[in-house]
């Protein structure tokens, strides 16, 4: 299992284009990922839905978890997804 916290800096959140990039790329991975604001409750992380539910807001932080084969690389992937999201 890998886990990735890290503070969103867009200043519009993870809104619905980044939500839908990070659901796809977790649903090309074939792994079992979840997503959550730090101290809240993790959501499945292919499920743009259930991102956009957590309303991120600049500044949150979001814990990525990522189990399964080459969980490392596929949560450097994922953090890598919303710290670049526009």
């Amino acid at each position: 299992m890998a886990v990735r916290n890290l503070v969103i800096n867009d200043p519009v959140g993870i809104h619905a284009r980044p939500a839908a990039m990070f659901a796809q790329a977790v649903t090309a991975s074939g792994q079992t990922v979840t997503i959550a604001k730090e101290g809240g409750n993790a959501v499945p992380a292919g499920s743009i839905l259930s991102i956009m539910g957590l309303g991120i807001k600049q500044g949150d932080t979001v814990v990525i978890n990522v189990e399964g084969d080459n969980a490392e690389a596929v949560a450097d992937s994922l953090a890598n997804i919303l710290v670049n999201a526009e």
